[in-house]
């Protein structure tokens, strides 16, 4: 991988952190707010998971088995949180 790649997705990750950090913190809104703020963590999460299997695991160029199982792997966890959290707030 070269270096501005490396700095590229180091950055994307840097932020993505920054701003998942900042909904958690300051965004205390209820309702349909929060909602909308389970699904953005949940959609960078998976944005950052991606950078890393993809760049810091190499495996862009790697087995294809390998980065398929580890990108599934990454998208079906954000999927079990999402639709748990919904189904636990539909409840409420």
């Amino acid at each position: 991988m070269t270096d501005v790649r490396i700095n590229v997705v180091w950055a994307v990750l840097l932020s993505a952190t920054a701003l998942t950090w900042w909904l958690g913190e300051y965004n205390g809104l209820g309702g349909e707010y929060a909602r909308i703020t389970a699904a953005t963590v949940l959609t960078l999460s998976v944005i950052k998971g991606w950078c890393i299997v993809q760049d810091y695991m190499e495996l862009r160029r790697g087995p294809k088995l390998w980065r398929f199982l580890m990108l599934a792997w990454v998208i079906v966890m954000a999927l079990i949180l999402f639709v748990g959290f919904f189904w636990y707030t539909l409840k409420y």
